[in-house]
């Protein structure tokens, strides 16, 4: 057991360290710029003090990444407790006001009373940067999500006859917008001429695109108010729309190359369904070492897979998802789950039976997803890749 806890209130340019002892006495408060050298001085003071001490801090990435990164050089264990813990045990202490230096004294306190707080583990290198990865990729997908949302909402102003039949998350039909945009132009054009256009620029599919293109300014013939300044931001939109693709596909090919560099790579994509982008989010939300975890049950509590009780009274048996899990982590597997099912025989089958027990769709894949989490988990405890069928011993 420790003799002192510091807890960092964590802050963008400075963070607040209080020290405290087995009785909850402070024995140093500071304010610290986030700074190298103020840094090393506040681990160095710490330490004078004793040697024996744990860190607590609030936050484990962003403005805490520099102090995180000198405790761990100088072998010093951090406790993590979510900021939505010090802000429900905050309350418990005296006062109602909020500063920092009270912040910092309910992590130090809380890191000294609690016994289920978990420890930093430094990640490796590969880990790291597969979460700076598909952090980035996620990042660009939602910018293309709403690109895409408002250049429907543009399209449907001027034209709803074609906003309608278009899938614009597809390549094709964005494609159709940079050229044309009015029911005029497409009528002019005609669906010979729009198709040999879109085969040009490889457009799968160009035939049919260009017909049903041509159907829907058929149906409108009427010119709105504002149709040539709005055709040029369905334009603008539209190769907005495509610029992120090129971003996207050069982000895959790193997350894939680094992915394979993992010790665990081959295990993890021998589970049907998990890919190297998938896998790769699997990583990057656990750092691959499962010995963190302790249990597969735990695992599945961080991926938000595993239903906690909320009993009261006479009320028993009532379940719901946690509200504190590792969003990446339950995409990963909910979406290697859905994959698996087209796939895999055995998530087919595990899958309908969940059905025939009367789950609806959602509800059976993340049933099936939870079962397949306990597989990978085994997986990478015992490091062999996952087979189909278990191997027959021969007879002695």
């Amino acid at each position: 057991m420790p003799q002192i806890w510091a807890g960092v209130d964590i802050g963008k340019t400075h963070h607040h360290a209080v020290v405290i002892d087995a009785e909850g006495k402070r024995l140093l408060s500071r304010r610290v710029p986030n700074d190298e050298t103020e840094l090393l001085t506040l681990i160095g003071d710490v330490l004078e003090i004793s040697s024996d001490v744990l860190w607590a801090i609030d936050l484990n990435r962003g403005g805490a990444a520099l102090l995180i990164g000198l405790l761990l050089n100088h072998d010093q264990p951090v406790a993590y407790l979510t900021g939505f813990t010090v802000h429900r045990a905050s309350g418990t202490y005296r006062g109602e006001g909020k500063t920092d230096a009270k912040d910092a004294f309910v992590i130090a306190d809380q890191a000294r009373v609690r016994r289920d707080v978990g420890l930093l583990r430094p990640g490796d290198d590969i880990a790291v940067d597969l979460r700076i990865l598909t952090s980035r990729r996620l990042e660009v997908v939602f910018d293309r999500t709403r690109q895409i949302n408002r250049l429907r909402a543009q399209l449907l102003e001027i034209f709803p006859a074609l906003e309608r039949p278009l899938d614009l998350t597809n390549h094709g039909p964005v494609m159709l917008l940079t050229g044309y945009q009015t029911p005029a132009a497409i009528r002019r054009t005609g669906a010979k001429r729009i198709e040999t256009w879109l085969k040009n620029r490889k457009v799968r599919g160009a035939a049919t695109l260009a017909k049903t293109a041509v159907e829907a300014a058929e149906a409108q013939h009427t010119a709105l108010p504002g149709e040539r300044l709005a055709a040029a931001m369905v334009l603008r939109l539209a190769k907005g729309v495509m610029a992120p693709d090129e971003e996207i596909a050069e982000l895959d090919a790193l997350i894939e190359a680094r992915f394979r560099e993992h010790p665990h790579a081959e295990v993890i994509t021998s589970l049907p369904g998990m890919g190297p982008r998938l896998g790769a989010g699997f990583i990057a939300a656990t750092g691959g070492d499962m010995a963190s975890f302790g249990t597969a049950d735990r695992l599945a509590g961080f991926a938000g897979l595993a239903p906690q009780p909320r009993d009261s009274g006479r009320v028993s048996g009532n379940l719901r998802r946690p509200r504190r899990y590792h969003r990446g982590l339950l995409r990963s597997m909910y979406l290697a789950a859905q994959v698996s099912l087209r796939c895999c025989p055995a998530s087919r089958a595990y899958y309908d039976r969940k059905r025939s027990e009367g789950k609806a769709h959602k509800q059976a894949v993340l049933a099936l997803a939870r079962r397949r989490l306990n597989v990978l988990w085994a997986m990478l405890r015992d490091g062999v890749c996952y087979q189909a069928t278990p191997p027959v011993t021969a007879a002695a």
